[in-house]
């Protein structure tokens, strides 16, 4: 197994859980917000629990590679993985999975919750959510909205949008990334663009691009200047979230105390800090909490997916 990187904490405990190092699989590249996250949240968990914390980056399949090999791994608390709500998403359009999203892991903690970015063009005739929504109604079919790829979170969040303000008409075009994808809404190749902070503020400051709103129901302090696009489409929310899994049949005791150490974490201001700076809050919540909020996302994605029609290839 290709260790990435290696965090100690104190002596390894004298018997009990955890008795060795603790892996933490990352299934996507390093950079990335799972990546990040697992990083500060290994960290830190290798000081609380006074044990070594291994990050293994296995990408591949739009998270779906490490993600299964952790599913397959021993219930044992020492193989976990670090994984977004892209997973439920995936869950809703991919029929052959090497895991199941619910019945093959057990939820551990949630690391953070954050809202989108919706952005257009610097051409685009809009500067709030009204005129963004009032836009594309009065010429449906002439603008386009991009993606990271089919079936990813960009597609699902702007699917969203567009069912909830009663099926607008804009184009779906794919890229293979977000990096393409930012490239062409700046060139007006595409209108509009929903995607987390990190990918587009450095953008809307640059002055590249121009942020209309924000996915959050409320306002965030992601972006505390950015209006709630559900002041112009009522009910309208979209939040992407980072936690840790656990394999099914992992002990309660285990993952209780996982999850204690993952929260008296997040309880830290300098943990809240930076995870602030990567585009999202903090968020603990109770193993249970973390399995509802699972169960229902991939629910709801899988009739989002039907009713809008979101393929993958």
């Amino acid at each position: 197994m290709a260790i990435a990187s290696l965090v100690s904490g104190a002596a390894f405990a004298q018997g009990g859980y955890p008795s060795k190092p603790i892996t933490i699989v990352v299934p996507y590249p390093p950079g990335g917000s799972n990546d990040i996250f697992a990083r500060i949240v290994a960290r830190e968990i290798g000081e609380e629990l006074k044990q070594a914390v291994v990050i293994d980056n296995r990408p591949g399949a739009s998270g779906n590679t490490g993600t299964g090999i952790v599913a397959k791994s021993a219930p044992d608390g020492y193989t976990l993985v670090a994984v977004s709500s892209s997973m439920t998403t995936n869950a809703a359009v991919q029929a052959k999975l090497p895991f199941d999203a619910v019945k093959s892991f057990v939820p551990v903690a949630m690391f953070a919750q954050g809202p989108f970015i919706v952005a257009v063009n610097n051409a685009f005739p809009a500067r709030t959510p009204q005129e963004l929504i009032a836009a594309i109604r009065a010429r449906p079919g002439k603008y386009n909205y991009a993606s990271s790829g089919p079936g990813s979170v960009n597609q699902f969040g702007t699917e969203l949008l567009k069912a909830r303000a009663g099926n607008l008409f804009i184009t779906h075009i794919p890229y293979r990334g977000m990096g393409p994808a930012v490239t062409d809404l700046i060139g007006d190749q595409t209108q509009l663009l929903i995607s987390s902070g990190p990918s587009l503020l450095p953008m809307v400051r640059a002055g590249k691009v121009r942020a209309v709103g924000i996915t959050s129901l409320k306002p965030s302090p992601i972006a505390p200047d950015l209006t709630p696009m559900s002041s112009a489409v009522p009910g309208y929310e979209f939040e992407l979230w980072w936690g840790l899994l656990a394999p099914a049949g992992t002990p309660p005791a285990i993952v209780s105390q996982l999850n204690a150490a993952v929260n008296t974490i997040l309880s830290k201001p300098e943990i809240k800090a930076a995870f602030l700076k990567e585009g999202a809050e903090a968020r603990p919540v109770t193993p249970a909490q973390f399995a509802a909020i699972i169960g229902q996302d991939v629910e709801r994605w899988k009739t989002l997916a039907k009713r809008q029609n979101i393929v993958v290839d």
